[in-house]
């Protein structure tokens, strides 16, 4: 599991209204250095640059970003950046940015930069995509809608780069158990320790040091005065929010309106959001299992209570077994379970998950492996994105390193106790392992957050998604003394997913910083 990016899910409706309140864009304001350095002018020609915009082909990666910077009006750029914000006058490195300009440039608010999460989620992909949805709504009409591709990931240049696509395919077959017996947990701790080798090998112990959220941050202030921009408008969903936030507290006086969507709790260790996830995804899997059993044809039958160790029945012969999947692939067991975490994201790919159980009762795994495959981000043609590499790259410079291996095995033990759904597997892809053998120093640690003075955010909490918690919503908007719009409904993030609820009162915070009144709630 992880802080996953935004999810393109099937979208009902958009509304299509344009709000008329406006705003006048200014000019980019100097902004406090980044990190403290003895030459006041250091940072200048990067918060001086001009953005040169041009055909976006040349930045794509894999054929994802092939086909979203197909997309009719999108151009792209460079942002040129520090790598290591203390010398400002050493190595730079690249950040990819896209955009699509407002149909209404005469009455434009300004830029509304976004970003999908992750950690590693391409927000020029994500951008590119939602082009098509916000046209002739008020973010459409009125705003640049820019998208960006945080240092190390996507077109952004170096990319953290840890395995090859064949190595990443190999992994995905290699069942290492649960951990609980001691050849389990040292395999699980070598495997971990050969990833963090790769990563410094291919990527640099200098990039890996510098590509946490301390610095997307930085890169984010530099982004806006490149964009012309005085004050920021950002839109961050699942992780994106952690960059919201963080930008908040470094830059509070340069922020206009930050939507956040799918709230990260910035006071919770690395561990407690894991658990946190097992137990999102053992009570989403409990409303796929309910709802499953009212229709004839329901993989893991008609007897709720049951569903659990019917999964597990199901899917346990492709440890020794595992299915065909076509073109000469094979589904493994820990991809079973991926598949199904990934289908927990939102309650439109539940009838997806029952057509590929039912399947794969059949000795067919082809539909599961579709599934893993859009949570790994592998391309139809066998490539995958940064998603992955970046993901442990940030997370693990996010957050205090545990190495104790007593302490990460406390931490796979109460993951497994949360989500008891997934059949004895590790839900978390050894994040806790992976992190312990990291090469670099945590930049970033758990905290309240303090911004007075702050424009009140917006934050957007889905009632039962299972990545980030309603609560950590709730929590976020009350350290943010911001405002907290409630979804109730079961899927990882809302806004721009077709509810006209969530819509229309994002639009309107958005475009005049109007917050929906305390204890607004948009049923599903």
């Amino acid at each position: 599991m992880r802080f996953r990016r935004w999810r393109l899910v099937a979208v009902v409706c958009l509304v299509l209204c344009a709000l008329t309140a406006c705003s006048t864009a200014q000019a980019p304001s100097r902004a406090p250095h980044p990190s403290p350095v003895s030459d006041v002018h250091a940072f200048d020609r990067f918060y001086d640059q001009k953005l040169v915009w041009g055909d976006c082909a040349p930045y794509a990666t894999n054929g994802q970003s092939q086909d979203a910077f197909r997309t009719p009006g999108v151009e792209c750029a460079r942002l040129t950046v520090p790598l290591d914000y203390a010398r400002p006058q050493g190595q730079t490195i690249t950040v990819g940015v896209l955009r699509h300009k407002a149909s209404d440039q005469t009455d434009k608010i300004g830029s509304l930069v976004m970003n999908p999460g992750g950690p590693g989620g391409s927000g020029m992909e994500a951008a590119a995509h939602l082009v098509q949805r916000v046209s002739g709504n008020a973010i459409g009409l009125r705003f640049d809608l820019v998208g960006f591709d945080p240092r190390g990931v996507g077109a952004s240049q170096p990319r953290v780069h840890c395995l090859t696509d064949a190595e990443r395919d190999a992994e995905r077959q290699n069942d290492l158990g649960d951990g609980t017996s001691p050849g389990s947990a040292a395999a699980w701790a070598a495997q971990a320790k050969d990833f963090a080798g790769k990563c410094v090998q291919r990527t640099g112990a200098d990039v890996l040091a510098n590509v946490g959220t301390r610095d997307v941050v930085k890169d984010l202030d530099v982004l806006r005065a490149a964009l012309g921009e005085k004050k920021l408008n950002y839109l961050g969903y699942s992780y994106g929010t952690q960059i919201g936030y963080s930008y908040a507290e470094a830059f509070p006086a340069n922020v206009r309106t930050l939507l956040l969507d799918g709230a990260i709790d910035p006071s919770e260790s690395q561990a407690d959001s894991l658990v946190g996830q097992g137990n999102g995804f053992n009570r989403a899997f409990g409303m796929f299992a309910a709802e499953c059993a009212k229709h004839a044809g329901c993989a893991i039958g008609q007897d709720p209570s049951r569903a659990t160790q019917t999964f597990t029945d199901l899917i346990s012969p492709l440890r020794n077994n595992p299915a065909p999947a076509g073109g000469g692939r094979k589904l493994s067991y820990d991809d079973a379970m991926t598949a199904l975490v990934e289908a927990m994201y939102s309650q439109q790919s539940w009838p997806l998950l029952n057509s590929g159980l039912n399947l794969l009762r059949a000795g067919d795994g082809s539909v599961l492996m579709k599934l893993a495959d859009g949570y790994y981000d592998r391309g139809a043609d066998g490539r995958y994105s940064s998603l992955q590499d970046a993901y442990y790259a940030v997370r693990c410079v996010d957050n205090p390193r545990v190495t104790d291996p007593g302490a990460v095995e406390a931490i796979h033990q109460r993951m497994l106790t949360a989500a008891p759904f997934l059949g004895g597997g590790r839900p978390d892809e050894g994040e806790p392992d992976v992190c312990g053998a990291w090469p670099a120093a945590s930049t970033s640690q758990p905290h309240h957050p303090t911004v007075p003075g702050l424009p009140p955010p917006l934050v957007i909490s889905s009632t039962n998604d299972p990545v980030t918690p309603y609560q950590a919503g709730v929590n976020l908007a009350g350290d943010m003394g911001g405002g907290l719009l409630t979804y109730d409904g079961a899927q990882h993030t809302a806004f721009l997913h077709g509810n006209q609820c969530v819509d229309v009162n994002g639009l309107a915070y958005l475009v005049d910083g109007t917050l929906p009144p305390p204890g607004t709630r948009c049923p599903t």
